[in-house]
């Protein structure tokens, strides 16, 4: 799989590139790929951090072994690998760091407690990072979508329930990627797709309790 990337990288930019595997949930292994990283391939100017899964489950049912581990993955390692970049970043005062949390870091629902808990914590380190990196030439966006149509849903829902449910809001990966790479050259402080889960979270924000009642209801299609 990840020689396929590779490949389709040099095909569509027809330059050399290049694909590393990583384990985010071990700090040793994140530290390798830095130093892997530096070493073959040089400075890096975009860090888009989008390790990560989740796992739909009534929170009493949940196995906290997988809750450590998404945390370790979705966080942690996170923390780990733009800890490092930033440092270097902020020497050159120059750099982009873009963080892929989720609208469930915007919108917590039922069955996504564990999920939403790591999707938070993505969203508050980023801006707070934000705040501190401006100042050092660094941008820092974050990426809030809703349902994308990738294979993250094949461990999230088996039953593929989800998706089914979600229907035509689930975003096409294709087109997320594009608008990623669009702010990589014009950066913002957030992109949140689509653009009804935009206004939703902005109406959860200002309308808490109705918010509830929407995410118990409407939004709850897990």
């Amino acid at each position: 799989m990840i020689n396929e990337v590779k490949e389709e990288c040099r095909r569509l930019s027809q330059k050399k590139a290049y694909a590393f595997s990583v384990d985010m949930s071990d700090p040793a292994s994140v530290d390798e790929l830095y130093e892997q990283v530096m070493r073959e391939v040089g400075r890096i100017d975009v860090l888009v951090n989008n390790a990560g899964f989740g796992i739909f489950e009534d929170f009493l049912k949940v196995d906290l072994a997988k809750a450590y581990d998404m945390f370790e993955v979705n966080v942690l390692g996170m923390l780990a690998l733009t800890q490092k970049v930033a440092i270097d970043m902020a020497e050159r005062r120059q750099g982009h760091i873009i963080n892929i949390a989720s609208m469930a870091g915007k919108i917590a629902t039922a069955k996504s407690t564990i999920y939403s808990a790591t999707k938070f914590a993505v969203l508050g380190f980023s801006n707070a990072l934000r705040l501190e990196l401006k100042p050092l030439g660094v941008a820092v966006t974050t990426v809030n979508p809703g349902p994308v149509a990738t294979e993250f849903f094949n461990r999230a829902d088996p039953s593929g329930n989800y998706l089914e449910k979600v229907g035509q809001l689930v975003l096409e990966p294709e087109k997320l990627a594009k608008t990623i790479v669009r702010t990589m050259n014009h950066p913002k402080r957030e992109v949140n797709q689509p653009i009804l889960f935009e206004f939703a979270a902005k109406f959860y924000t200002l309308f808490p309790t109705v918010g509830d009642y929407l995410a118990s209801g409407i939004f709850n299609k897990k």
